[in-house]
């Protein structure tokens, strides 16, 4: 076999990435150090820029111009999602789509029938190694049967074309379908665009805090069980807290401190080779959007 048989048996997932900004050079970051062959959709001077200096195979200008790819992952504003991801299933691959799905229960449910099976939504919080822990305790009754699993996603601003409630709180209900095993069915919230606070379920129960209003930046879980509780105290944390008796002090578990946003492109260059589907399925996508969508109702923002 002659060196240019070996490069091309070994070339890596052919992936179109629509979007290249703050967010989507990471993920170009990330698919190139998988091996991926990726091709950017950039349509501004500064997606471009980004696109070139992050390594981009290729840079075209629209989705209709993207050469025959494996899949395909969006990266574009949430208010883009809808449009973006149906001329993306166009090209008859699996779509890799940032949370939230959409923003609009009708057009998730758009998405859903269009490809409920080659459509997947990155909630990255699921490949979280320390949500993985917790989720393992939830699962095997270490701590005995789940109370109730409480978050907290707080911090200052909100750059994105969308408020706080769409931005946030997906990551929230994503762990909770993690480690749950389900969402919840929402019960009452209060709050605004900027700041939500909302209470899913029963027992297990989910109470879930997102705000862009507080100028503490902070992201805590908290699992509570009958027998104990364990927490992951931040998003880059490389440990779990567990802890037993009134009086214990937590134990600290170590975890790994691999990124979730590589953990998840991995899934799902894996996938197309031809490994499970990625966590989050169209299905579970749209489901987060009508729990969000129901949690503003409740809030009485769509009043």
């Amino acid at each position: 076999m002659s060196a240019r048989d070996d490069a091309t048996v070994s070339a890596g997932p052919r992936i179109g990435l629509v979007g290249c900004g703050d967010w989507g050079r990471h993920i170009l970051r990330d698919l190139r150090s998988l091996g991926s062959e990726v091709t950017v959709v950039a349509r501004s001077e500064a997606t471009t820029a980004r696109a070139r200096d992050g390594g981009a195979g290729a840079i075209v200008g629209s989705i209709d111009d993207l050469p025959e790819v494996d899949g395909i992952v969006v990266a574009t504003p949430v208010t883009t999602h809808c449009a973006v991801t149906r001329a993306a299933l166009e090209h008859g691959v699996p779509v890799f789509v940032e949370k939230p799905l959409t923003a609009d229960v009708a057009e998730a449910e758009q998405l859903l029938e269009l490809a409920p099976d080659r459509l997947f939504v990155m909630d990255k919080w699921r490949y979280h190694p320390g949500i993985e822990a917790l989720a393992e305790i939830a699962r095997g009754g270490e701590l005995g049967p789940v109370v109730g699993l409480r978050t907290t996603r707080v911090g200052w601003g909100n750059p994105h074309d969308s408020d706080a409630t769409w931005v946030l709180a997906p990551h929230d209900l994503a762990i909770g379908l993690e480690i749950l095993g389900t969402i919840p069915a929402p019960r009452c919230a209060a709050g605004d665009a900027d700041e939500l606070v909302g209470l899913l379920g029963d027992r297990p129960w989910l109470a879930l805090s997102v705000s862009a209003r507080s100028p503490e930046r902070r992201r805590e879980v908290v699992l509570i069980c009958e027998n104990g509780a364990a927490a992951l105290p931040g998003g880059y944390s490389d440990h779990i807290l567990v802890a037993r008796g009134e009086d214990a002090d937590p134990e600290r578990r170590e975890t790994s401190t691999e990124l979730p946003l590589l953990r998840e492109l991995r899934t799902f260059l894996e996938h197309l080779a031809g490994g499970p589907p990625p966590r989050s399925s169209a299905s579970e996508g749209a489901e987060i959007v009508r729990a969000i969508a129901r949690l503003r109702s409740l809030a009485g923002l769509d009043a």
